[in-house]
């Protein structure tokens, strides 16, 4: 009997610390910014546990009974969360305030389960062995919680459904204790078949789970979604409306297949000419092989490797008929090597130079993507760029986010680049930015770009680099590790528009 209450211990630990992740995580896809979203999350989930903890001594007869009532209702609460707040994330103004009540109930909960087991184990036990043995069991559970949920069940079982999971991994044991601790329970029929029906329920959530996501899914998007996946960095999900198929990760467009040509002509063609021909490239980021497909309309190109971190991305890109279509089978040019690792550590590592170096990042929403705008990750750049080479940065939006664009521009500038910012309009995102550096090499010929474009020529690109006055240079703080500056402008300024 001790062991399989010490086991329960361990299942709340994992339980409660996965519904924790799992909250943090859906609320990074959806809201952005991971760090502060994780810190709030972690902050309310604590306090609440406290919460528990002091509320549990007003709970003084039949305390068996209540634990097993609050282990069901843990189970039950943390299971449907996430379904809960997919489902409503488009629906309802106060998503945030759902957000935290739902991890308020699952914190308080979970902290009134602790100091009811030590009640119950208190006269089975000696009490520093209690002490010891339960919190030991916690600290276990946590730490198993922590690694399995990168590593396995976002990958493979998805938020939804690891919810589910754990949440019937929780009345599990509470209809066990109702088998095994029969005898000592007052309400044992009625907490079994409470555990049962719970535990029916939250199976039917396992099994439709995908269904709950389509149905979520088809609440946020305007258009048929036709493919979505979590995969270990972010949910990639796929419409198909009647002009154009879209690509969204984490809720945020990436694409229209209707425009992309002007976003990839504007990003490529003009850090292709002039200067020497360039016979080696580097694409960071650029899964979808969009870019990689304007790339190949040079034929002096001898290679491109492209590090995207998730495999996901450029395998769905590789295999797919339809995307395979849009990037022309880019990715499976034999001149093509495709890297699936994090561009920051990769470049730490590369001993190559390349011509020229495309950095085709998701905008800095949040701190993980900000490292990669910073001055650390420039520098980096710096060492892999050929002396008369070039760079290009996605840079957000000059009209929207001004202070977000420039400070791009500014950090580059930081690290000893000349920079020649300029900009064009893509119907699906507005007037779009972007910043090329080099080390103030000047152009050895006239543009000569490829045949059959749709958008760029000599002289749209003389109109890309003028910038109107709600676009002018503003003067703004550099990017680095420890500020993030970045994130902070582009938060503040993107809000405007939600």
């Amino acid at each position: 009997m001790q062991f399989l209450l010490l086991f329960s211990v361990f299942v709340i630990a994992t339980c409660g610390l996965i519904y924790e992740l799992v909250a943090g995580a859906l609320a990074s896809y959806l809201l952005g910014d991971s760090v502060t979203q994780f810190s709030i999350i972690i902050g309310v989930y604590l306090f609440s546990m406290g919460i528990g903890s002091f509320l549990s001594k007003y709970f003084e007869k039949n305390i068996l009974g209540w634990f097993i009532q609050i282990e069901i209702l843990v189970g039950f609460v943390g299971g449907i969360s996430s379904s809960i707040l997919f489902v409503l994330f488009e629906q309802v103004a106060s998503f945030q305030f759902i957000l935290y009540l739902l991890i308020a109930i699952t914190g308080t909960l979970v902290g009134l389960e602790i100091p009811l087991m030590l009640r119950i184990l208190k006269d089975k036990i000696e009490f520093k062995d209690l002490v010891s043995k339960v919190f030991t069991f916690d600290y276990i559970g946590a730490l198993l919680a922590s690694v399995i949920f990168p590593l396995i069940l976002v990958p493979h079982l998805g938020l939804i459904r690891t919810s589910f999971f754990f949440g019937i991994m929780n009345v599990l044991v509470a209809f066990v204790l109702c088998i095994k601790l029969e005898k000592e329970l007052h309400w044992a029929k009625y907490l079994k078949s409470l555990s049962v029906f719970v535990l029916v329920f939250l199976l039917a959530g396992f099994v439709f789970s995908n269904r709950i996501l389509s149905f979520a899914e088809s609440l946020t998007y305007a258009d048929h979604v036709i493919f979505s996946k979590t995969s270990t960095y972010q949910r990639i999900v796929l419409t198909r409306g009647s002009r154009d198929i879209r690509l969204y990760l984490n809720g945020n467009l990436q694409f229209s297949s209707a425009d992309e040509y002007r976003y990839h002509e504007a990003l490529i063609h003009p850090v292709m000419k002039g200067l020497s021909p360039a016979k080696t490239i580097l694409v960071l980021g650029g899964g979808d092989g969009m870019a990689v497909r304007e790339l190949l309309k040079y034929p002096s190109i001898n290679s491109i490797t492209l590090v995207d971190l998730d495999q996901e991305m450029t395998k769905m890109f590789t295999t797919n008929n339809l995307l395979l279509q849009l990037n022309q089978h880019a990715l499976l040019n034999p001149k093509v090597k495709v890297i699936n690792e994090d561009a920051f550590q990769w470049l730490k590592k590369s001993n190559s130079t390349f011509d020229r170096i495309i950095i085709d990042f998701p905008d800095p929403s949040n701190y993980a993507l900000g490292k990669l705008y910073s001055t650390a990750f420039y520098q980096l750049v710096k060492q892999n760029l050929s002396d008369n080479g070039r760079v290009v940065v996605q840079s957000t939006s000059p009209l929207a986010a001004p202070n977000a664009y420039w400070c791009v521009a500014h950090t580059l500038e930081a690290v000893g680049f000349k920079t020649t910012p300029y900009h064009a309009y893509v119907p699906s995102f507005g007037e779009w930015g972007y910043v090329m550096a080099d080390f103030g090499y000047q152009d050895s010929a006239q543009a000569n770009y490829p045949k059959g474009l749709r958008f760029l020529s000599p002289a749209v690109m003389q109109q890309m680099l003028n910038f109107p006055q709600d676009m002018e240079e503003r003067k703004t703080d550099i990017n680095k590790l420890n500020n993030q500056s970045l994130v902070n402008y582009f938060e503040k300024e993107w809000s405007r528009y939600e």
